[in-house]
């Protein structure tokens, strides 16, 4: 599977070294199911509502996407008042942290559905854990960790912030 055709916008992390550990992970959190990149393109982004058209990686770029803007809005708007964010940290924690879901799903009778493992982990800790195996550092392990009902009382940075509202904005609106 070519992880930068399907998700191209690993190319804006400046770090080389960050963008080779995001690449790595996506390579074996689709290994560990044998998900193709047909598949990932097919599959929706989540199970939690009915009759949902937008794919799975659809939802993972548009997300990446959505937080790069806000950076580059408050960036152009507030300047050097703004509240400092690690851009690529950013862009490296959306672009992994529904990962875990190539663990938490698979396809049974040609339908994407919660697996066993899924049942007992969900894709916060799935994707914190291979993000840890492939060495992130520990900020883009916050943000997957922290970006979804898990991170729920928890102090977020304003990278985890960022990425926890543009998550749920396209989730809502799909909802």
């Amino acid at each position: 599977m070519n992880v930068l055709k399907i998700l191209p916008e690993i190319k804006a992390i400046g770090d080389t070294d960050l963008q080779k550990k995001v690449v790595a992970v996506w390579e074996e959190a689709a290994d560990f199911r044998g998900w193709t990149e047909e598949l990932l393109l097919a599959i929706p982004f989540t199970l939690l509502a009915p009759n949902v058209t937008i794919s799975f990686i659809d939802h993972v770029r548009a997300v990446c996407r959505m937080c790069m803007a806000v950076d580059e809005v408050q960036e152009e708007l507030h300047g050097e008042r703004r509240t400092k964010v690690n851009r690529d940290h950013l862009i490296a924690g959306a672009l992994l942290a529904d990962a875990g879901k190539l663990l938490e799903y698979e396809i049974v009778d040609g339908r994407s559905v919660k697996s066993s493992f899924g049942r007992y982990l969900r894709h916060p800790f799935s994707g914190v854990g291979l993000a840890f195996k492939h060495g992130l550092p520990e900020e883009v392990m916050h943000i997957i960790a922290t970006h979804s009902k898990e991170g729920d009382g928890e102090k977020r940075s304003p990278e985890s912030i960022i990425f926890h509202h543009a998550d749920f904005i396209d989730f809502e609106l799909v909802k």
